[in-house]
């Protein structure tokens, strides 16, 4: 077994790589970009080095050999699938953990494949995959194929020069286009054209070979859930086949592997058609994104495998051997906004809680790089974690996800969250009603945004808001002079006013403001809320959750605040309000007296006081730019400002303590 390996990729696949070679006692060497110094992978690694890309081969290779690794991994992605990485990487002498550098460079290519594959009689899609590429020809192949036709660039994936065209009149702009993508993405215009099964669902099988002429199937993963022609929920197995079909789909699979000489770890995607026929894709010569699914049916791990049979040992499985049990679920969390057609998000996480595995039986399984304060870089893909469920049954497995999606907390960054808790919840989804399309057919209600604020979100965003300024009011109090005067009071004390106090929100999708009137109580607050009245009580746990009690109702729910923004997550819908004066939050400072803090993070602009001024009622004290808009904090009571804790260019916390009056 080798003593050292470096892993060429980041993320979650390149924690679970090393989590896995430290089990078996090799040590990791990572490799690291500008934008990942602070990265986890780097945190769990041995080693770690920084490169200007992830795709810089040669210098990856020089940084294996002065580390001292004797063999490198390179995840997927990146360099993954790259046959001349792979030959450099042997050619310096080091173990490329995957397949020959010949079999990646068959699959490399959709044409070729598709050829390979025919002589091996694997099924393939009708189509066109000739040489000849001008339009003329392709014209002709299409119509003579019938519409629809699927274009695909030969040397992609990942949806990448991939279009559907339903009539002829839009074939030359699709083809033009498709040629575009195909050459920013891969360098290669070559197109192939194919039938466009209707309404197919997307089957892979696992396959595995070592060189001792051993090679096995672990069953299929349903991936049909995708959308811009990428996976976001799998399952395995695939529900709703029948025996003979999986067996054919393996012995197909196994054949394809077989056809280029496969060692190591392989997919063979295949399009399967409501008839039950199935149509070959192609073959992804490397480990997949979903490959947890296949581990949780079997027990096994695939990554030790492969570090296996590239140290030169033989399949610790045959055949006989592998048996799935139950069925498992992945949903993969992106810092996307379905509602703008999945486009990724950036930002920092603020938030990000999810229970331990303990916590549901040993049946989940998360696998993350990030945690909370990191940033979702524009740099690489926005996946955020790979939620991975077990159950005896779909039945049941279908109840675990949902569980631990409802259980998750999010914040900082758009999500895909409320999407993927709405997916494992539609009943299509639940009756195995699945297909490529599904995204689209169901979009409306997966997708949907919240336009009006619901009562929940709204009572439990101003208890937070409430709590938060109470909480503040007592911290303020145990360092004063005067912890017990009137000013510090908890209870709505305001000179010559009463005791109550108003909150206007909105959302994104919904300019229009809706105002909570909140008013203090001796065991709590009533609310009024667009003519609903209600009582409302809470305090925040240890995880800075709120615990609240509405109408005699216990709730829990994730409250997060973010500058002008409160994400509010109960009873598995996501809320995100927006206070229409953000400083409304600290309102109590009317109330709380004594000092004044900061309403949200941003940059001191101006500091229009300084210690021993009077200041009465209203008086302009400290301007903050946050989110490129000034909030000026006014003064909340007459009084002599104490001490100015800020300057201008100073940068200030939520809830900094910004000067104190007396």
């Amino acid at each position: 077994m080798f003593s050292s390996i470096l892993i060429a990729n980041r993320g979650e696949i390149a924690v679970r790589i090393a989590g896995t070679a430290r089990a078996m006692g090799v040590r990791t060497v990572a490799v690291f970009s500008e934008h990942d110094v602070d990265a986890l992978h780097v945190d769990v690694a041995d080693q770690a080095y920084q490169v200007d890309d992830y795709l810089g081969a040669q210098a990856i290779i020089e940084i294996a050999l002065k580390s001292g690794a004797q063999a490198v991994h390179p995840g997927y992605g990146f360099l993954s699938e790259n046959a001349a990485f792979a030959a450099a990487v042997e050619d310096a002498g080091l173990t490329f953990i995957g397949p020959p550098v010949s079999a990646i460079d068959a699959m490399g290519s959709k044409v070729r494949a598709r050829r390979i594959m025919e002589a091996a009689d694997v099924p393939v899609v009708p189509g066109y995959h000739g040489a000849k590429q001008d339009l003329k020809t392709l014209t002709a192949a299409a119509k003579k194929i019938g519409y629809p036709v699927m274009i695909k660039a030969s040397a992609g994936g990942g949806g990448r020069g991939m279009r559907v065209v339903e009539k002829a009149a839009d074939l030359e702009a699709s083809i033009a286009s498709a040629r575009r993508e195909a050459k920013a993405a891969f360098g290669d215009t070559t197109l192939l054209l194919e039938k466009c099964v209707v309404g197919p669902r997307h089957v892979e099988v696992q396959v595995f070979a070592d060189n001792f002429g051993n090679s096995v199937s672990l069953s299929e993963r349903d991936c049909s859930i995708q959308r811009r022609h990428q996976k976001v929920l799998e399952e395995a197995p695939a529900p709703g086949l029948s025996q003979a079909l999986r067996q054919d789909l393996s012995n197909a699979a196994l054949a394809a592997a077989d056809a280029i000489g496969y060692v190591g770890a392989g997919t063979v995607e295949f399009l399967l058609s409501p008839d039950g026929a199935f149509y070959f894709m192609e073959m992804n010569t490397r480990l997949q994104v979903e490959h947890p699914v296949t581990e949780m049916i079997f027990g096994e791990d695939l990554v030790e495998w492969q570090l296996l049979v590239a140290a030169g040992f033989e399949l610790p499985r045959d055949q006989m051997e592998l048996m799935p049990s139950g069925h498992a679920l992945e949903a993969r969390l992106y810092a996307e906004d379905p509602s703008n057609d999945f486009l990724p998000t950036g930002g920092v996480i603020e938030r990000f809680r999810l229970g331990s595995s303990d916590e549901y039986g040993g049946m989940v399984r998360v696998d993350s790089a990030v945690r909370e304060g990191d940033a979702v870089s524009s740099h690489y893909d926005p996946m955020i974690a790979k939620v991975v469920v077990w159950g005896i049954d779909r039945e049941v497995a279908l109840s675990r996800m949902s569980m631990v999606l409802e259980d998750m907390e999010v914040a900082g960054v758009v999500t895909n969250l409320q999407f993927l808790r709405r997916a494992f919840a539609h009943s299509a989804f639940r009756k195995a009603r699945i297909d490529t399309g599904f995204i689209e057919r169901h979009r409306r209600q997966l997708c949907a945004q919240v336009k009006n604020p619901g009562c929940d979100a709204l009572a439990l965003a101003s208890l937070s808001i409430m709590l938060r300024r109470d909480a503040q009011a007592a911290r303020l109090a145990s360092t004063s002079k005067d912890p017990y005067s009137p000013w510090h009071s908890t209870l709505g004390w305001r000179m010559n006013g009463d005791n109550h106090h108003v909150l206007n929100f909105h959302t994104s999708a919904n300019k229009k403001t809706t105002t909570v009137c909140v008013h203090y109580r001796a065991d709590g607050f009533f609310l009024e809320i667009a003519g609903t009245t209600l009582s409302a009580s809470g305090h925040f746990d240890d995880e800075g959750s709120v615990i609240a009690s509405i109408d005699g109702r216990r709730v829990k729910a994730m409250v997060c605040h973010l500058d002008r923004e409160i994400v509010v997550d109960v009873l598995g819908q996501i809320e995100t309000l927006v206070l229409d004066d953000p400083a409304a939050s600290l309102e109590g400072h009317e109330h709380t007296g004594g000092s004044l803090a900061a309403p949200m993070p941003g940059r001191v602009v101006q500091v229009s006081v300084k210690a021993g001024d009077q200041v009465k009622t209203g008086d302009p004290l400290i301007v903050l730019e946050a989110m490129k808009m000034e909030h000026t904090i006014s003064a909340p009571a007459s009084g002599t400002v104490g001490e100015v804790f800020f300057a201008v260019d100073d940068r200030v916390e939520e809830g900094a303590l910004l000067l104190s009056l007396d």
